[in-house]
Parts: structure tokens; sequence; C-alpha cells
């Protein structure tokens, strides 16, 4: 299952001892990177971390604070990522490239630290904080510099569909199996890369219909329990035509309706992996992901995976018990 660390908490050390701690921490934690209080004395702070494939979420909540990196700390810095920094309270000065974009809750920036930069956090503040392998990114053809330090979410559109994945994703990962977290890791990667081609005013038909699904797939997460969840259903409550809906899973084989049948085995079979679920009945978490009708279920579970649900709870339960 997907796990959440706490990577630093300043209430573990004496208020003494809290500035240090913290500049230590993020020096050490973000490969390279100089923290200022504004002067300040006193501190507290913690950071905790997630991760989704090759993407690393953290959520900050700590005093005011800024962090700076120098040319010769990019240099030597680690992997190369593109940072995305999401207040959920306060706000953040990301400044990069001779620019500086201010956000609040409900925005985000984005940064590349491979290069110097500064992000000012002028009051106590909560953010997410996310970052994707540079790689991943540059090489679909952007030019990242001119879309460094930009404002965005603020306006709606993909780059709001990106915070809301990235919300999600930082909420549902603790319970998520790793084949579903490096999915979802992937589709932070996509949204992100659309919320820049959106910002380089390279919004084509396709790279819309791309976000539509996206729109679709994080709707269809949301809500799997509902044994109701149609096309017309699902394209109502998104306010888009059934053919837009369609149109926009044109590229994938089994279409919605086999995108929300995958996505529910996909959850049952996590919840068969769980050895704290083990108390609940293979009934009950069928029909909590969806399924309506139990031979139905066992049939195309038994198609996906190769065994009926039983025989691979019971083969779940055997690995659980030898690990003991």
């Amino acid at each position: 299952m997907g796990q959440r660390s706490t990577a630093m908490d300043t209430d573990q050390v004496s208020p003494d001892d809290r500035v240090p701690y913290w500049t230590d921490w993020i020096d050490r934690l973000f490969h390279g990177l100089r923290s200022d209080l504004y002067g300040d004395t006193r501190f507290d702070g913690r950071i905790a971390t997630a991760q989704a494939g090759d993407v690393v979420l953290s959520r900050l909540d700590s005093n005011r604070h800024r962090v700076m990196r120098s040319a010769d700390q990019a240099r030597h810095g680690g992997e190369a990522h593109l940072k995305i920094v999401a207040p959920y309270e306060g706000c953040a000065g990301v400044g990069q490239k001779g620019r500086q974009a201010w956000v609040t809750p409900g925005e985000w920036s984005i940064y590349d630290t491979t290069d110097t930069y500064a992000v000012d956090n002028p009051v106590r503040v909560e953010h997410l904080i996310v970052m994707v392998p540079k790689a991943q990114l540059a090489e679909r053809g952007l030019a990242i510099d001119e879309l460094m330090a930009r404002r965005m979410g603020g306006d709606g559109g993909i780059a709001r569909v990106a915070l809301e994945t990235m919300r999600s994703a930082w909420r549902e990962l603790p319970g998520m199996a790793p084949d579903a977290a490096r999915g979802l890791g992937e589709m932070i990667t996509h949204c992100v890369h659309l919320s820049l081609l959106e910002l380089a005013g390279r919004s084509t038909a396709v790279s819309q219909r791309e976000a539509l699904r996206e729109r679709i797939k994080q709707h269809v997460l949301r809500h799997l329990g509902d044994p109701g969840l149609s096309g017309e259903r699902i394209a109502s409550a998104l306010g888009v035509s059934r053919r837009a809906l369609y149109n926009a899973f044109a590229d994938e084989a089994d279409g919605v309706a086999g995108f929300v049948q995958a996505r529910r085995i996909e959850a049952c079979r996590a919840a068969f992996d769980d050895a704290r679920l083990s108390e609940r009945s293979i009934t009950d978490i069928a029909l909590a992901f969806g399924f309506s009708n139990l031979s139905h279920f066992s049939r195309v579970f038994r198609a996906r995976t190769g065994l009926a649900p039983s025989a691979y709870r019971a083969a779940a339960a055997a690995i659980h018990q030898a690990q003991r």
C-alpha cells in the first residue's frame, strides 16, 4: 500500500534548537536549499512526504520563512525536478527567471530546481509541494524557461484540474496500492503537462480532449461506489455532451465503461490485498466499489486477474501470513 512519512517535525527538538534543525532538514530534504526566517528566532514547522511513482508530494506547515537556491546549489542539487507550490493556507511568492508569481489558495506556481530560485512565505503557511522529474516534461517539446514562476489555476481550466488531482493524490495515497500510486503519478505529470501547454498558448483540440478525459477519470475515481455511474450520468455531472465524453476516450480501446470497470476491479484487488480489511466480506467490498451483481463481479475479476475473488484473497492472506 502507499505510505506517508513524516520527514521532519520541529516538535521533536527543544525550542532553542528548532531553527538550526529546520534549516538543516530543508537543506538535506531538497538537496541543497538555504532557508531564511526573516530574522525570527522562534520557529515551528513540519513536513510529511508521499510518493506516487516518480512524483514526490510533500505537505508543509510552518511559520513564515523563505528558501533560496544559489547557482552553485542548483548545479549540485541532485536529480532535476520541476517543483510546484500550491498553498492551502497563506501565500507564496515564487521568483525565477526575473519573474515573481504570488499564489494563494486555489492557485499554484512551478519552478525549475536546476536553476536559481527563491520562494517567499511571509506569513504562516500550509503548502502542498509536488516534485515532477524535469525530463518527463522537458522532453515533450515545451520551452520550460518561459513557463516558470507563473501564476496558475486561478482562472480554472486544466490548471485547476491539475491542482485538484494533486490534492486528491495527497489525500488518497496512504491507502493506495503501488501500481495505482504509480498511475496517479503519471496522471499528475500529464495534467501538469497540459497546464503548461495551455499556459504556452498551445491548447489545441487534442489537448482539450485530453483535459476532458482527465476530468472524467477524476470524476470516476471519486464515484466508484456509485452503481449507477454510467456515461450519461458522468456527462451530466460534468456538463458535457455524451458525444464529447465518448470522443474523449476515443483513443482508449475499452472506452469510458472499460475505464470504470478496470478502476473498480483495481480498487477491489487493493482491498483484498489489505490485511486490515480481512474481516470484510467479498460481497461488501464489491458493493462498496459499485458492483451490484456478485456473479458479474466474479466473472470480470477473474478475467482481469486470472483468479476468482475468493482464490485471489486466499493467496493474499497466505502472503501476509508468510511475512509475519
